[in-house]
Formats: structure tokens, sequence, C-alpha cells
């Protein structure tokens, strides 16, 4: 292997102008050293355990996810370790991210291969065209540079509604197709979308210490900012309150990101073997309807626990499905064939704005 620093240097290479020295670098080997370093980890994070569990579900099954809570309680902070628990990207899956952000000219000179899943979070000031892509020569954009990685919105509401709504498509489709007068060309667009948000305008609604000062209706208008069909393709909902006194103090350090992302690495392995006569199915959040009803039914204790949830707790029809996605992905991080009861009742738990009475 020969390196160059420019075409011309190939061109008097092949001309027998140049010599050139041959490089040996194992870059697979550089490649895969890489996969496991991350600048920041869980062990870090103080308290907040059933957060990370409702990450740790959401990075086994590909499942999209929305934590809701008020400013400062860690809602940025989780999401940026995210990635550390994410399986690492195939050789395949690396090239085709590398390609993608190649093309939008976000390489620097000197980078070789993506070896990390990307993590992308655009400011909430963004314009519809620099999330979906687009100019006089269609470029990638934020949803195409997140593909094999996370894109995250925070402060989810403040997006302008034109911009939320172009994620449903792609969402759906796992790619997007972008048209101009000159040209029409298509950009893959698979990734896991993290949002966060705080559950009012003041932020602090359902605060344990803090009182909400926001007027009666204000806090359901603030959510309603969400459509119903982009919050349909959410399958997990997690609130987060602020960590207490006693856990920030402690100077213990939590379970490691290279912990977590074992047990995500064997839950995605059983996924792949379940799917493998699916082709373009790879983990649980992709699961059709036909899938649900192959590998997703409770038997007839879940059903009696599902069935009395959806009645007492007032949850909304298109909770159903996620519920049974959800539990799935529990599951098989459990090591079970069968979704079980207790698997059932985490998934509701992960389903608190479906809830009637959430907002008032």
């Amino acid at each position: 292997m020969y390196g160059v620093s420019s075409i011309k240097e190939v061109i008097e290479f092949f001309n027998n102008e140049r010599e050139l020295e041959p490089t040996f670098v194992n870059t697979r080997e550089e490649f895969y050293a890489q996969q496991s370093h991350f600048d920041m980890d869980f062990a870090d994070v103080k308290g907040q355990e059933n957060v990370k569990r409702a990450l740790e579900v959401a990075a086994a099954g590909g499942h999209n996810l929305i934590m809701v809570g008020a400013p400062g309680s860690g809602k940025s902070m989780m999401a940026k370790r995210l990635p550390s628990i994410l399986p690492p990207l195939s050789l395949g899956e690396s090239l085709e991210t590398t390609k993608i952000h190649s093309v939008a000219g976000k390489l620097s000179r000197n980078s070789s291969l993506i070896s990390q899943r990307p993590f992308r979070d655009p400011h909430h000031t963004i314009s519809q065209v620099a999330m979906v892509g687009g100019g006089s020569f269609p470029q990638p954009g934020e949803i195409s540079l997140a593909h094999n990685g996370v894109l995250f919105l925070d402060e989810l509401p403040e997006f302008t509604r034109s911009v939320l709504e172009v994620l449903r498509q792609p969402l759906e489709d796992r790619r997007i197709s972008i048209s101009r007068v000159r040209s029409s060309i298509e950009y893959p667009a698979s990734f896991m979308l993290v949002a966060s948000m705080n559950p009012c305008p003041c932020g602090y609604y359902n605060h344990p210490t803090k009182a909400c000062v926001c007027n009666p209706g204000q806090v359901q208008k603030y959510l309603n900012k969400i459509s119903g069909p982009l919050l349909d393709r959410i399958d997990i909902q997690i609130e987060i309150v602020p960590v207490p006194f006693d856990k920030i103090s402690d100077q213990r350090l939590g379970e490691s990101s290279a912990s977590i992302r074992e047990r995500v690495i064997q839950a995605r392995r059983i996924q792949e073997k379940r799917y493998e006569a699916n082709p373009g199915i790879y983990c649980n959040a992709q699961m059709t309807s036909k899938l649900l009803a192959a590998y997703a039914q409770p038997d007839e204790q879940g059903l009696s626990l599902l069935k009395n949830a959806m009645n007492r707790l007032n949850l909304s029809a298109r909770a159903y499905d996620r519920i049974l996605k959800v539990s799935r992905t529990i599951a098989d991080l459990e090591g079970s064939e069968q979704i079980l009861p207790n698997h059932l009742a985490e998934a509701i738990s992960y389903r608190n704005l479906d809830r009637e009475n959430w907002a008032g």
C-alpha cells in the first residue's frame, strides 16, 4: 500500500516519474482499536439508575427515546454517553458512514475511517434544509450524517414544526429522498432518535421540590408542540428527576459503559439471528406487525397485565405495539425466549407521555 497526498502524485507514479515508499499501516487493526475509546463513560454518572436502564434498553433494541425532565437534571449528559454503549460499527457500516461524511465535507484532511457511531446534536434553530439536506447540488443533512448513529434533539419543542415533521418519513423508511431541478438523490438515514425536553415552559412540572408556575393548560399546550405522529415513532418515554445531594456526593463509580455495552451486544446478536430471514430488519424497533405477532406475544398472564395497564393508566392505542417491542428487547437482555409479565411491566413504565392524566 502506498500513501499519496494528491492525484498528481498518483499520475506521476504510474508514469514512472515519481517513486513512492510503501506504507505498512494495518488500518483494520487501527480501526478496531479505536472502537472502544470514548471520552465519556456512564461510570461517571451519579444516580439516575432508571434512566441508565432505559438507555440500555433503547440501545439494545434500536428504540427511539425521549427524556423529560427539569433543567439541570442530566438529560444532555446522559444522551452524550449513549454512543459508548451502542454496538460497535461493522466495517461495512463504517465505510458507508465515512462516505456520507466525506460527501458532506465533514472529514478532516488526515482522517481515516470513522470508527465510532456518529452523534449529531443540531441546535433547535436549524433549518429544514440543513436537517434533511439539499442545496443546488444536494448534500447530506443532519438526518443522513446521523446514519448508523444517534440524532439528538435537545429541547425538542423549541424546534420548528416543519423541521420536526420532516423526521417522520426517514424514521419510517430509514432513508431520505432529496429532489431538486437538476437532480434527485437518495441518502441513507437509519438512526436512533434521542430527544429531550422540559415538562413545561417553566421547566418544573412534576418536580419533587420546586413548584410549577405555569398556568392551567400551558403544560398540555407545550406538549402539543410535538405532533402525535412523531410521538408515535418514539418507543421509550422516560422522566428524569434531579439527583439528590447524597447521590451527587457519592465518590463510588457507577457501572461502566463497557459492562453495559456487553449486554447490549449480546441482545443485538439474538436479534440478528432472529431476523436473519427478514432483509432490512436488524433490531426489535424495526419489527413489522407480522413479526410482532410471531415473536412478541405474551402469555395469558402477560396479556391480562397489559389489558389492566391500558385501562387503568388510560394509555393510548399507539402505546400497545410500542410496549410489545420494548418488552421483547427487555426479554432479549435477560436471554429469555418468552416475554414475561415483569418484562411487560417495565415496558409499560416507559410510556409516561401516553398517560391520559400526565399533563393534568
